[in-house]
């Protein structure tokens, strides 16, 4: 077991889509598990299965029912049971761990694309995150008759079901201009992100957190040894995470958390079987 007394968590940046933190009190191992129980645990809703009623265009059912798996749906957790974990114990599903989207559409006149936006759900909250997610073009005269399915599903088991599109995290960056430094400003135009800058006759760090340890600065220095120091703290730790829109970012983080602490507790009931076992 992962032993962490003080966590300090701080938001740096928050969006309806975005959050970034700084985490302080925990290690690589900790802060990474929580970013693939993000990745990989945390469940949302994507379409799984379609049944196609007619489809004229030139590509194929296979194609199809790929690119609507792909489109993020609006999840609620709250309302919805994972497959495996739902009363009904059916393959079909209910409607406690299924939806049922329909899409109906025809190009009459003119060439033609089908929109996300066009998909018709029976939960109006179960719905694509945008409606100008491209699905297909239609020539003249074709037609697209189909019924798709979604469920709760993980990461672990498709990439569908991820419910973001990015989640990183970086140690925090620690840089120290010596006193020795000649403000020359190498280290001011080498640097890509803009970190430091030259102010009358010293080096300023302006911008601590762009800094991704490259340690350019360090090098064009010519002093030696060098005038700065680029390094980072042990235990903190900036976390990013961007939703796909599916589940908000701070229920994602919730959830992960969530999940976390289930796992840790199982482990440690599994310690003590074993332990209880060898006595």
């Amino acid at each position: 077991m992962w032993s962490v007394e003080i966590v300090e968590v701080e938001v740096l940046e928050k969006d309806e889509r975005n959050v970034r933190l700084l985490i302080r009190g925990v290690d690589v191992p900790f802060v990474n598990a929580l970013r693939r129980t993000i990745i990989s645990e945390v469940p949302c809703m994507a379409i799984d299965e379609v049944v196609m009623i007619e489809n004229s265009s030139i590509l194929q059912d296979e194609i199809i029912a790929l690119r609507l798996g792909l489109i993020p749906l609006k999840t609620d957790l709250d309302s919805y049971n994972l497959p495996q974990e739902c009363p009904c114990k059916s393959e079909f599903g209910c409607n406690l761990c299924r939806v049922t989207l329909t899409l109906d559409v025809e190009a009459k006149e003119e060439t033609r694309t089908v929109y996300s936006g066009e998909l018709k759900s029976e939960n109006p909250e179960i719905v694509p995150v945008s409606d100008k997610i491209p699905i297909i073009k239609l020539a003249r005269g074709q037609k697209l008759r189909l019924e798709a399915y979604a469920r709760l599903g993980k990461g672990k088991n498709h990439a569908k079901w991820q419910p973001v599109s990015m989640c990183t995290y970086k140690y925090f960056p620690k840089i120290e201009v010596l006193s020795k430094c000649d403000a020359c400003g190498k280290c001011v135009e080498i640097c890509p992100r803009k970190v430091l800058a030259k102010t009358e006759n010293k080096i300023e760090v302006r911008n601590l957190m762009a800094c991704t340890l490259c340690q350019d600065c360090v090098e064009v220095c010519p002093q030696n040894p060098p005038a700065i120091k680029v390094e980072h703290e042990e235990d903190t730790f900036i976390f990013s995470l961007e939703s796909t829109n599916a589940l908000p970012p701070e229920r994602i983080l919730t959830e992960a958390i969530k999940i976390l602490d289930k796992q840790f507790n199982e482990f440690e009931e599994q310690i003590k079987v074993e332990k209880g076992e060898e006595s």
